[in-house]
């Protein structure tokens, strides 16, 4: 069980009602609470739960239109995100009761200040390195409007301008980071056929894949319901064309793929987590064509050249800089 989801059941009574658990883990909560629904954006959690308590959870960017007592959200790490969803919470729960629960190290008592603009907030609880606060929605906002919410930047390339369109709680919202900056000079030479943006956040990548390769089938996938939201948003802001694909990893892509570009994730909430980005370069190959493309950017001390190179083939390094190594492999 989640610590998170272990403070909140030391108060199991103030559950017992019609809730939603919003940001929740896939652990037994909604099993030991069983009036609850989750709303979720996290692809791979979501799944886990679809599989264990069919229809009792939902994924996207916006909370579910049922009805609902009372809600709790598990603190994500952005504090942009935590203003969108506390807000699309409390405009649901005039009157209503809002909890909070979340890591220490994740910042919770920070976040719990957030609270005070509907009521007063208290701390319920403090155990399992976490803590849980209410309160008491007597100022309901209006239902926020997340397009509305979303930072929109420009960026000035050889192909000409592309806007970007980043909703809260993206990777770099906002800005173009350093890693994908150096990607993006990486890209010529492409193979014809299927192209694949792996972790596409706010879809920066893959407008310009489908850019500069306007006759290659494109298709962006990430875990979060947010960042495919951005890619939808992005691709459409260019008058860009993509299959946009919500999936926990590489195992959800499709396969007979020309190229997979990515500048992989590797963070999860508050921990550190390298996993989907291991998973991407040990499944490569299946999902590739014969002669089919890997190109990556990665931070130089991690060592993903051997693993690149035992699971998919020769590796080549096609630019350095600002901490950050472009990697190229071919399926053989």
């Amino acid at each position: 069980m989640d610590p998170r989801s272990e403070v909140l059941l030391r108060q199991a009574e103030l559950f017992q009602r019609p809730l939603l658990l919003a940001g929740l883990p896939a652990d037994d909560l909604l099993g030991t609470l069983p009036q609850a629904s989750g709303w979720s954006w996290h692809a791979g959690d979501q799944a886990a739960l679809e599989s264990r308590f069919s229809g009792r959870s939902q994924f996207g960017t916006t909370p579910p239109e049922h009805a609902f007592e009372a809600a709790v959200l598990f603190l994500p790490k952005s504090r942009e995100l935590t203003d969108y969803l506390l807000a699309a919470l409390a405009a649901r729960l005039p009157g209503g009761e809002l909890f909070l629960v979340g890591e220490k190290r994740g910042g919770i008592e920070r976040a719990a200040k957030q609270l005070a603009a509907f009521g007063k907030p208290r701390k319920l609880d403090s155990a399992r390195h976490c803590q849980l606060w209410q309160v008491t929605v007597d100022q309901a906002p209006a239902a926020p409007n997340l397009e509305a919410l979303a930072q929109r930047y420009r960026l000035d390339l050889a192909d000409g301008p592309l806007d970007v369109v980043s909703l809260p709680g993206v990777f770099s919202h906002g800005r173009l980071d350093r890693g994908s900056a150096l990607l993006l000079a990486q890209l010529d030479g492409l193979p014809s056929g299927h192209l694949l943006d792996f972790g596409c956040g706010a879809g920066v990548l893959g407008a310009v894949l489908k850019r500069r390769y306007p006759q290659n089938r494109l298709s962006l996938l990430d875990v979060d319901a947010f960042a495919v939201a951005s890619s939808r948003l992005t691709l459409a802001a260019n008058n860009l064309e993509g299959d946009v694909i919500a999936a926990d990893g590489i195992h959800g892509a499709p396969e007979g793929l020309a190229a997979i570009v990515s500048n992989p994730p590797f963070h999860q909430g508050v921990h550190t987590d390298y996993q989907a980005s291991e998973d991407l370069l040990r499944e490569a190959r299946n999902h590739l064509l014969p002669s089919g493309e890997l190109r990556i950017v990665a931070n130089s001390f991690l060592k993903y050249p051997p693993l690149i190179e035992y699971h998919l083939g020769p590796c080549q390094t096609l630019a350095e800089g600002d901490g950050f190594r472009i990697y190229r492999a071919r399926r053989g």
